[in-house]
């Protein structure tokens, strides 16, 4: 009998990021505390960062919980958004860089990696670059794995893909 597997990764697809930005735009332009502060959010395709400015620091925090309920509406989870430093910028206006993550690191992947042998469950561990392979004889074992990661907290989001 083969072994089935899956893996652990994050993966976020462009397009989703993109709609859910520019949700977040419409809901800025609807809101009337929000509507004339100058409110921006520019997404950097290449670095996967979001610059989000606005004129104020309660009015960013404001702009940045909605584009977290904004991807939680696209099925993307809120984890995989990190706050920066709030910086002051010119014009007395605020600016902060949101970093969406983009695979699982290293530290957190060992860590993972470490719990599963912990468990000891009867699965098979691998990192293999910016995801974690797991791999066992039986779908009970591997599905037990999934609940044991769902109940532990690292912060970052754990999405399961590749399910055989």
């Amino acid at each position: 009998m083969a072994d089935s597997s899956f893996d652990i990764a994050c993966t976020l697809e462009t397009p989703d990021v993109i709609n859910a930005i520019h949700q977040t735009e419409k809901d800025i332009l609807k809101r009337f505390d929000l509507k004339d502060s100058g409110s921006t959010l520019e997404l950097d395709e290449k670095a996967f960062t979001i610059a989000a400015k606005s004129s104020e620091e309660y009015k960013l925090n404001a702009i940045i919980d909605i584009l977290k309920d904004n991807f939680i509406k696209k099925n993307i989870s809120p984890l995989t958004i990190k706050n920066g430093k709030t910086e002051h910028a010119l014009g007395g206006t605020v600016k902060q860089t949101l970093t969406l993550q983009q695979g699982i690191p290293q530290d957190k992947a060992k860590q993972i990696v470490k719990d599963i042998k912990d468990s000891k469950l009867k699965v098979n561990c691998s990192i293999q670059g910016d995801k974690i392979r797991v791999s066992g004889k039986k779908k009970d074992e591997l599905q037990a794995t999934m609940g044991l990661l769902k109940e532990k907290s690292y912060d970052i989001f754990l999405g399961f893909t590749n399910y055989r």
